[in-house]
């Protein structure tokens, strides 16, 4: 790796320090039974990481010029794939797994970070759990709750597929090259507790309620819906109010008395 060059269009930023590389994997509750997809292999310390302790790792890695780096680690049960993640189906990399479940242990790059979460919890039918290094303040803005000022599309969805929960930051000197920001592991452990919602339509309606967040509810709403029926289904108090102070169990209570 001496005379690597690192590209800064993949977003590329290593880990080598041993004991985080394990406190990510413990983080992840990772066993010897466990199938896990790595997205973003790197060098592959998390990947050999990951190798000791499940059964099988699929480990992604868009950039082709660490192909002899990653083989050359002779991980037996890793199947690398040199190509990018977000161009691949879900189903391609389910099939990957025999259809079995897996969790997802990842250090994100910063630019893409939020399609690739949404890419998981969308379209994956098997996945367990996310561990993800990522933007210190992009896990803030998931963890988030009703009210705060992170709170948006991103926290509400996220606790629509599961709970998540912070469980520790890194230090930007932590990477090489160092970013000029600080990383958060995030956990997210799915739920599924909402098998018969429309996840599709609930996104829209979500996104529809935050298009402007200064506006309260009714202005928000009122191109996708007729006044008077948000008026008479969901009432003034609620319409006066903006998208931040409600509840996922709200948004959800909403989003089934328009459905009609």
């Amino acid at each position: 790796m001496e005379n690597f060059v690192f590209k800064k269009k993949y977003g590329q930023n290593f880990i080598s320090d041993k004991n985080l590389l394990a406190a990510i994997a413990t983080d992840a509750k990772i066993e010897k039974t466990d199938n896990v997809l790595e997205i973003g292999a790197g060098a592959g310390s998390l990947t050999q990481e990951l190798s000791s302790r499940a059964k099988k790792v699929v480990a992604f890695e868009i950039d082709k010029d660490l192909q002899g780096q990653l083989l050359g680690l002779n991980l037996k049960n890793v199947e690398f794939v040199f190509d990018d993640f977000m161009k691949v189906s879900a189903t391609q990399v389910e099939e990957k797994f025999g259809g079995e479940k897996f969790k997802v242990v990842a250090n994100l790059p910063y630019y893409i970070t939020t399609p690739i979460i949404f890419k998981l919890l969308e379209e994956c039918k098997n996945l367990q759990s996310l561990t993800i290094m990522v933007q210190k303040e992009v896990a803030e803005r998931v963890c988030s709750k009703a009210g705060g000022k992170d709170y948006g599309i991103l926290s509400v969805m996220v606790a629509f597929y599961g709970e998540a929960k912070i469980t520790r930051i890194i230090g930007r000197q932590m990477f090489f090259p160092q970013p000029n920001v600080d990383s958060a592991l995030l956990h997210i452990e799915i739920e599924n507790a909402y098998p018969d919602v429309n996840k599709m339509a609930f996104l829209q309606f979500v996104k529809a309620c935050f298009s402007m967040r200064r506006k309260t509810l009714l202005n928000n709403l009122c191109s996708a819906y007729p006044k008077e029926k948000l008026k008479n289904l969901l009432g003034e108090d609620i319409l006066s109010r903006r998208a931040e102070t409600f509840t996922l169990s709200e948004f959800l209570w909403m989003f089934e008395k328009l459905k009609g």
